[in-house]
């Protein structure tokens, strides 16, 4: 998943005093989550879930995220940073052509946050909830130096049905939902507070409150995804990891990348965060199928980017160095 902070230094809140008991902020957290739902036996409150597995696979997933790696406390509100720590672990099971069932969260407050911060995290983490049918069924708080919010999300796909990075083939075409570059561009944008025109606005959005392509994921594999990953980290690195997995190559047609409106070519190749879906699919005619089915169903176009060839590396169409656009995307041991 990529990092990227919005401002730097002194975005921080000031040090306040958590002025509950432990016991008095999860029961607080309990009255907001814990309602009836199918399939939850035992909900928040226990020392841990009681849930009804459907008759599928099990999918899960876990991600987190870290203050100073991922967000500064005064970049992102918080009541988005709950959400979007909820998305951003739906995608990698959506990435899987999988329906997202239950989570758990393990919280790290500071004294740089107070109860209505927490109680703002929690609302925006069941607003992610119930866009995605998910239920929060429990979790675990705890106190430190920095704010972390790590989630796991289980997930169910029919048995067999998973879509995994393994299943790309020479001559599959390699196709990617949405636009590139715009949760980037919206990083960008962000530090320069303020004066945003209203595409600029929007890609503020995409990079405070993403989505997870959830049902477009379900449509790419019923016609024929071979392999598909979500876009965290960047396009590049996103399908070098595909192609590795695969034992393949990738070539990129560059003009036919679907750049953000306010992206560059960079951004969209290695900005990370768009949690769009890179696949592979079998057949210019699955691509067709696949697009018009996403066009009519979701608004969300389908876009033809490249080929899955022999070999091994990313390269660009009319080049013949491989892994040239792998290089490009966001790596948090290395930034």
């Amino acid at each position: 998943m990529s990092g990227r902070t919005a401002c730097a230094g002194a975005c921080d809140p000031e040090p306040v005093t958590m002025d509950v008991t432990e016991a008095e902020l999860l029961d607080a957290i309990r009255r907001l989550l814990d309602e009836p739902a199918e399939g939850v036996v035992v909900g928040v409150g226990d020392d841990a879930a009681v849930v009804r597995g459907g008759s599928g696979d099990l999918v899960l997933t876990t991600d987190g995220l870290v203050q100073d790696v991922h967000f500064e406390l005064g970049s992102i509100a918080p009541r988005d940073l709950g959400a979007k720590a909820i998305t951003v672990n739906v995608s990698d099971v959506a990435a899987m052509a999988a329906s997202p069932r239950f989570a758990v969260s393990a919280l790290t407050l500071s004294d740089r946050v107070d109860v209505a911060w927490t109680m703002e995290l929690f609302g925006g983490m069941r607003e992610a909830c119930d866009e995605y049918a998910l239920r929060l069924v429990g979790g675990n708080l705890a106190k430190g130096q920095e704010v972390a919010v790590i989630v796991t999300v289980t997930g169910e796909v029919s048995p067999g049905r998973a879509v995994t990075r393994a299943g790309a083939r020479p001559g599959d075409r390699i196709v990617v939902t949405g636009s590139l570059g715009g949760a980037a561009a919206g990083l960008r944008l962000g530090r320069r507070r303020g004066g945003w025109s209203r595409v600029e606005l929007e890609a503020i959005r995409r990079h405070v409150r993403p989505t997870a392509r959830v049902g477009e994921a379900a449509v790419l594999a019923r016609h024929g995804a071979s392999a598909m990953i979500d876009v965290s980290d960047g396009l590049g690195s996103d399908l070098g990891r595909l192609c590795d997995t695969s034992g393949v190559g990738a070539v990129l047609r560059l003009k036919d990348l679907p750049v953000d409106a306010v992206a560059t070519l960079d951004e969209a190749l290695g900005g990370g965060e768009d949690y769009e879906l890179v696949a592979t699919l079998p057949s210019t005619e699955a691509v067709a199928a696949a697009s018009s089915e996403l066009h009519e169903t979701f608004g969300v176009r389908l876009t033809d980017i490249g080929t899955v060839v022999p070999g091994t590396g990313v390269a660009t169409e009319g080049s013949t160095t491989a892994d040239q656009a792998a290089e490009r995307g966001w790596d948090q041991f290395r930034s």
